[in-house]
């Protein structure tokens, strides 16, 4: 695994603010370079924001590293990441030997599938691959062919995400008049997917609109995907962000201050219970005791069918170590017990409308999901 750094300054001048002049676009969040035998290109999103640096992943088990170590995050982000891990499962296949490549690119997918067991989209893509793959195995293609074929299904996965971010973007514009000021959790922005992102799309959308949207991002504990990612990436498209601590949400929504609350997801159950970053929960039954609207943004490829309800999400439990210190600075009892789950559940009853690419899904319950699934060809 190779890196190119690109240091910054912590102390320089932030991007010039809002909309247009002096605003810089988020670094590409990870791309395929080359043919069938190339690499994955990927912003090391751990070293933010004091350093942009870019690593080079060509086997599979970088790839798993890189999605566990949290420097692809995302559940859009890590579905393609998964995708273009697949690919790289093949590149010591005998290309001569189709069958070898087919078993080579099921074993990567395997591997990869299981590297963050919540975030329902890195199966989704694993398992759309190797579908592609055992079709066209099928049809006889040749192991060159295969290749080539897992290489363009992760390609079309990446640029369909894309699109699929613009226009929750659009939907979720619509629900601005521009003055308002926004709270998120977590990072669900174009460091998140493969284009502008699920939650911040609509406040990428809507400053290109020429509405006036202000953001409190919450810090995002214990790994600070919001102080370190969202305030980051909201600042260089010159947004007017503000971080709080996650603490300080509870005030800051009780006194008025928040007019609509926008996140992402990892995994939506069929009933439409929604599974992100810890914490949200608590977002969301703030957002209820003081009537400010809670809206989800995510595409389809989020949602799971096979999962009839948020109990039956698998929450990934993560190391101690992220609680004790962070970045070397210890910041607990070292002999302290910890409790660090990765994600919870918000009950659908607590979600105003959940804004998916092929329309919002207003106040949403069992029957309102799966109209939306079959819309998108997501349910048989």
């Amino acid at each position: 695994m190779r890196r190119a750094s690109s240091s910054k300054d912590p102390d320089a001048a932030p991007t010039p603010p809002s909309g247009g002049h002096g605003a810089t676009a988020p670094p590409e969040t990870l791309a395929w370079v080359g043919d069938g035998d190339g690499y994955v290109d990927l912003l090391d999103q751990t070293r933010l924001p004091l350093e942009e640096v870019r690593l080079e992943i060509r086997e599979v088990p970088e790839m798993v590293r890189a999605i566990q170590r949290l420097c692809v995050r995302g559940a859009p982000a890590i579905g393609i990441a998964g995708a273009y891990g697949v690919v790289l499962g093949c590149r010591d296949a005998d290309r001569s030997d189709r069958d070898d490549v087919l078993a080579r690119a099921s074993e990567a997918a395997a591997l990869l599938s299981r590297a963050r067991p919540t975030a329902v989209n890195l199966v989704w893509a694993c398992e759309r691959a190797i579908a592609r793959a055992r079709r066209e195995h099928a049809s006889g293609a040749s192991g060159d062919a295969l290749v080539a074929a897992l290489l363009e299904e992760a390609r079309s996965i990446h640029a369909e995400d894309a699109a699929q971010c613009r226009r929750m973007g659009e939907l979720g514009a619509e629900l601005l008049r521009g003055g308002e000021t926004i709270l998120t959790h977590c990072n669900a922005g174009a460091l998140a997917t493969g284009g502008i992102g699920t939650a911040l799309a609509p406040i990428y959308v809507a400053a290109e609109q020429g509405k006036e949207i202000r953001v409190f991002a919450d810090e995002t504990r214990p790994l600070l995907q919001g102080a370190r990612i969202t305030a980051w990436e909201l600042a260089r498209a010159g947004i007017d962000v503000t971080v709080i601590v996650d603490g300080a949400m509870a005030g800051t929504i009780s006194r008025g201050a928040v007019d609509a609350i926008f996140v992402g997801s990892d995994r939506i159950a069929r009933n439409g219970d929604v599974c992100n970053k810890v914490g949200t929960l608590g977002v969301a039954v703030l957002a209820e005791r003081y009537g400010v609207p809670f809206y989800v943004v995510a595409p389809l490829s989020t949602f799971d069918p096979a999962t009839e309800t948020g109990a039956g999400i698998p929450i990934e439990e993560r190391d101690p170590s992220e609680v004790r210190a962070y970045r070397g600075v210890v910041s607990a009892a070292p002999d302290a017990a910890v409790c660090n789950p990765a994600f919870d559940v918000t009950p659908a009853e607590l979600v105003t409308a959940i804004i998916t690419e092929v329309g919002r899904i207003e106040h949403p319950d069992r029957a309102s999901v799966e109209a939306a699934l079959a819309s998108g060809g997501r349910l048989g």
